[in-house]
């Protein structure tokens, strides 16, 4: 499990998904997302501007990272 580190309160998912390298563009993330094929803490998630805290985890085609505090 990798774990990407945010300087910030939280980051919103389709901008992780691109920070973690799981997608190259915005416009992949949001039809991922739209899709249903993004997990976050296990439930599949449909809103591209979902708040991650640190602790929160994103799953993506078996690939899942961890928000972690970079602070």
């Amino acid at each position: 499990m990798e774990r990407i580190l945010i300087h910030t309160e939280f980051i919103k998912l389709d901008s992780l998904l691109k920070l973690a390298g799981l997608v190259e563009t915005g416009g992949e993330a949001k039809v991922l997302i739209q899709a249903g094929q993004v997990l976050v803490n296990g439930e599949v998630c449909e809103m591209r501007g979902k708040k991650l805290r640190p602790g929160d985890t994103v799953t993506l085609e078996g690939r899942t990272v961890t928000v972690a505090d970079g602070q």
